[in-house]
């Protein structure tokens, strides 16, 4: 039977699934942060990037089916979350996406796809744009590329589940465990203010795209999604029905199938 936690009470209280054991595990040192990542498998390279104040153990219901279907994957923990550390900088979209290249560089990885969740999804999204050689695809599940493209906030108990265990891994996992209030802020100040990016510049993308928007999404316009795809050429818009923004745990097999068959279809 396909995993069901829709309203995230499972997550709450034990987390997703743990990660495999990695092939490879490490930390990259870049603009003043060390940022870690963990390999695993072998074949056609699929990097997955977490969404703001989560970390790549997040992705515990995808990395075994990517597995399965004989990819190999990369997860990275965001600067300052998770594993990896930061400096005093703000938080930029920009500067996550170059740390992403960074760690490719590190694994001799000349070309991957990204496969972005929230935060996750606009920077590979921005790889896209601005790094298309080293970029197969993208994955771009909920977020926005514009502050129009935001919901207003509404909370919600799934939302404060959420939360609930974004705070508890923050404190096993960062090397600052007690900071994990000021972590929200500068991460909350990003979210505010960018991204900025413009039809211009998403008519510029040259790499495949599927633009994945959840039929409940707590924090994306149904709207601004439609808007990407149009503007994106050649991108298609999915939509995923009877979940919200956090899909991948709440219905994985549904969330998977879809991430599976885009991946397939642009390694044909």
């Amino acid at each position: 039977m396909d995993h069901h936690d829709d309203d995230l009470r499972k997550f709450e209280a034990h987390g997703a699934p743990p990660l495999p054991a990695a092939r490879d595990e490490g930390r990259v040192a870049h603009e003043g942060a060390e940022i870690w990542y963990a390999t695993f498998g072998a074949g056609l390279p699929v990097i997955l990037l977490h969404g703001g104040l989560g970390h790549s153990g997040n992705w515990g219901f995808q990395v075994p089916a990517l597995l399965k279907a004989g990819y190999q994957v990369v997860v990275i923990d965001s600067r300052g979350h998770g594993r990896s550390s930061r400096d005093e900088r703000p938080y930029k979209y920009e500067l996550m996406a170059s740390d992403v290249l960074a760690v490719m560089d590190a694994l001799r990885l000349k070309k991957a796809a990204m496969v972005g969740w929230s935060d996750g999804a606009c920077v590979a999204l921005i790889l896209g744009m601005k790094a298309p050689d080293r970029v197969t695809g993208v994955f771009f599940f909920g977020c926005n590329m514009d502050p129009s493209g935001a919901r207003e906030f509404e909370p919600s108990p799934v939302i404060d589940r959420c939360f609930a265990r974004h705070a508890k891994d923050y404190a096993e996992l960062s090397a600052t465990p007690d900071q994990f209030d000021a972590f929200v802020q500068a991460v909350s100040l990003m979210m505010k203010t960018e991204p900025n990016y413009t039809a211009a510049d998403l008519a510029r993308t040259r790499v495949p795209v599927a633009i994945v928007q959840s039929e409940h999404d707590e924090f994306i316009r149904h709207e601004h999604a439609s808007y990407l795809a149009s503007s994106i050429p050649g991108s298609e818009l999915i939509t995923l029905p009877g979940v919200s923004h956090f899909a991948p745990l709440q219905r994985p097999g549904q969330f998977n199938s879809v991430l599976l068959a885009f991946l397939e279809n642009i390694h044909s």
